[in-house]
């Protein structure tokens, strides 16, 4: 049980995400509705260096979906991390909140970046711009995973086991 006060959404302090995609010439049959495929090379360092304009406090506006309802668009990423693992790329993201498409839109730009389509400084181009229109793609839900959830400790929830960073 919890108190009366307690909302799911909105009494949550901090929530990551992860987002997987497969970076390998053939699409994987047993994967194709729970990662995202790319078959072009990724270039995963370039793609972390280029995430680190998000973390802080910011207005993500070029990240938001147009039917997103938020009141305000001022959103604080913590720690935003892109690694490969084999075949796998692997974006690991914890904010106080996030917009609607949000990850999904971050991680449509650094594929861009990733493939070498963009430079690294366009991720804080788009954050400075605040204009969705120029941000690009958004990358598919498949791979796209809500890992962990804080509250605040007087509604007595326990933290989960794992941290932001990993899996």
């Amino acid at each position: 049980e919890v108190a009366p006060d307690f909302n799911a959404r909105f009494s949550a302090t901090a929530r990551a995400y992860r987002y997987l995609i497969f970076n390998q010439p053939t699409r994987l049959a047993l994967w194709a509705h729970h990662a995202t495929w790319e078959l072009r090379p990724l270039d995963a360092p370039r793609m972390h260096l280029a995430a680190q304009a998000l973390v802080g406090e910011h207005d993500f506006s070029s990240f938001r979906a147009a039917g997103c309802q938020a009141h305000h668009p001022v959103r604080t990423v913590h720690p935003i991390n892109i690694s490969r693992e084999g075949s796998q790329v692997v974006l690991v993201v914890r904010a106080n909140a996030f917009l609607q498409h949000m990850v999904r839109n971050f991680t449509g730009a650094l594929l861009a970046i990733g493939r070498g389509e963009r430079p690294v400084e366009w991720m804080g181009e788009l954050l400075a711009a605040r204009d969705r229109t120029q941000a690009g793609v958004t990358a598919p839900p498949e791979g796209l995973y809500l890992t962990r959830v804080d509250y605040p400790a007087h509604f007595g929830i326990p933290p989960p086991d794992s941290d932001f960073s990993h899996p």
